[in-house]
């Protein structure tokens, strides 16, 4: 069987008597996950490392499933294959974010850039590479949570203003040429850190920790895909960006 957990041959934990989290049997502040792969061994390992700590988990194996769980289960979080027999990942998140703003955490197959760019366009808030650590996922599906528990952040001052280019912190709003931009809340964190500290070189995991929040980084392409769709929406030419630039061999920086 093929399988893309990074580990197969250890696959998971002993399986605990009682909650790992909480001795109450609740989850960590309530939480549910709902996990759509159509590999078992993928949602038995998964599910098995979720619920050792604490969590509540459902699981489906295919798109039409997926709807249906997530309609009966309202889970606070989903992990979504992209790969789905019946609908697709991407059709599925499309239609959660008809009905629900739950973040979604995508799971894709390693270097398949083109479907990660396009699920994040659609609503997906995050995405993991498959294969993957179960241990790292757990970890991934806290710090989103955490995010998400978090009221958004609003910034005192003035606008910041560079060029064409603005953007107004206390309304979690960017307009180029006057014109207001749609971006998801991520987006607008990244470019607000940025712009923030114009001029100066972040990493890609000093990136992840400020703006993702994630205990420790290994997914670097995460940022790659938030800073192409960024540019998309702010860069009059994004093969040749204005604002957002690429320091080669170190990270991003903001040039204002």
């Amino acid at each position: 069987m093929v399988t893309h957990l990074e580990n197969p041959a250890d696959p998971a934990p002993p399986r605990p008597t009682e909650p790992a989290a909480r001795r109450d049997g609740g989850a960590p502040g309530g939480a549910s996950i709902l996990v759509v792969d159509d590999e078992p061994i993928v949602r038995e390992v998964v599910g098995r490392y979720l619920r050792q700590e604490g969590f509540a988990v459902a699981e489906a194996a295919d798109g039409p499933e997926a709807l249906r769980r997530f309609a009966a289960a309202r889970p606070d979080l989903v992990l979504l294959d992209l790969m789905l027999p019946g609908l697709d990942g991407l059709e599925v998140c499309r239609r959660i974010r008809t009905q629900s703003n739950v973040p979604i955490v995508m799971l894709t197959a390693k270097g398949d850039e083109t479907d990660t760019v396009i699920g994040l366009g659609v609503g997906g808030d995050d995405y993991v590479a498959k294969p993957f650590s179960p241990r790292e996922l757990v970890a991934r599906v806290k710090a989103v949570l955490r995010r998400a528990g978090e009221p958004p952040p609003v910034a005192d001052g003035d606008p910041l203003r560079f060029g064409r280019l603005t953007i107004r912190p206390d309304r979690r709003q960017v307009e180029v040429g006057g014109q207001a931009i749609d971006l998801t809340a991520r987006e607008f964190d990244l470019l607000l850190f940025l712009a923030s500290h114009p001029g100066r070189v972040f990493s890609r995991e000093e990136m992840l920790d400020k703006v993702w929040d994630w205990a420790y980084a290994s997914d670097g392409g995460t940022v790659t895909v938030h800073i192409r769709r960024l540019r998309q929406k702010i860069e009059p030419d994004p093969e040749r960006p204005r604002h957002v630039k690429t320091v080669w061999g170190v990270g991003y920086k903001f040039e204002p």
